[in-house]
């Protein structure tokens, strides 16, 4: 008799497996995911390939892009390269873009979470605290904020990030209002596990996709808080970001329009990025994706 054959079982994938594959089946994905890593790539490889200063005047004030070979991107007002101002500055910029999405996560998800959790007096309280701050103009109150500070990156990350916290704690809220009625909550509370333990280790890394999807818009948000604040003058000045070059050179657009519009290219292109991605992640988290 012969052996009868042997069926092969297909191992079981994990849902960050899935999630990958449906992320790099999108190219509006990839092709935001490649911007990102662009960007990124510049800001850190850039300084090694291009040493110059910044702050340093190198040539004519108002050189346009290709007029002469050592300054391929032309100069601004001062007679600074612009091309070592958009790589010194994506930087500047990034670092404040992430660290305020790092605020806003902290602040949003610490209040969302209790509030989602305890309802009840806990509930009401902290989501009257946080409409409070949700009526106030983000970008007037970030203003606020730097100029009772001095206007330096930490400032303003911080800003950026007591402003725009209140929208991660709704939906943190509305999570963890949904999950802590499901089964394997009350599990855990009938084994006599605690509320931090139920809240931070069962809870939290089940609401977690969204908040991951919130956390890359947060991002581009930043990004885009901080290069409104440098266009207004309320930034370091001595630390270059894209947001200071724009600032700078905002009187000039008529006769120098590489000044302004670069920079703002560069904006564009990671906000376009940060976004994008965004949008892959939220359709890989979705559990509809995975039934296609």
């Amino acid at each position: 008799m012969t052996a009868p054959a042997r069926t092969t079982v297909p191992a079981a994938r994990g849902p960050m497996a899935e999630a990958w594959d449906i992320f790099r089946r999108s190219p509006s994905a990839m092709l935001g995911l490649a911007l990102l890593g662009l960007v990124i790539l510049m800001t850190f490889a850039g300084p090694f390939l291009y040493q110059v200063d910044p702050f340093e005047i190198v040539w004519a004030p108002l050189t346009p892009p290709g007029e002469e070979a050592t300054i391929p991107l032309g100069t601004d007002n001062l007679g600074r390269d612009i091309l070592a101002g958009l790589i010194e500055g994506g930087s500047a910029t990034l670092a404040v873009g992430f660290a305020a999405a790092l605020i806003t996560m902290l602040i949003g998800v610490l209040i969302g979470a209790y509030a989602g959790f305890y309802g009840g007096l806990v509930d009401d309280m902290l989501m009257r605290v946080t409409e409070f701050f949700q009526v106030l103009p983000p970008l007037l109150f970030a203003m606020v904020v730097v100029t009772l500070f001095q206007p330096t990156l930490v400032n303003v990350a911080l800003a950026i990030g007591i402003v725009s916290w209140p929208q991660t704690a709704r939906l943190t809220r509305s999570e963890f209002r949904r999950i802590r009625t499901l089964e394997y909550v009350s599990a855990m509370r009938a084994i006599g596990a605690g509320n931090g333990n139920i809240i931070w280790r069962v809870i939290l890394p089940n609401a977690l996709p969204p908040l991951i999807v919130s956390a890359t818009l947060t991002i581009g948000m930043a990004i885009l808080f901080e290069a409104g604040l440098s266009f207004l003058g309320l930034s370091d000045p001595n630390v270059m970001s894209w947001g200071l070059m724009i600032g700078s050179g905002r009187e000039y657009l008529l006769d120098a329009w590489w000044v302004v519009t670069l920079p703002g290219a560069m904006i564009f292109l990671t906000v376009l990025g940060v976004s994008l991605v965004g949008d892959g992640l939220n359709d890989a988290f979705n559990p509809r994706m995975r039934e296609r």
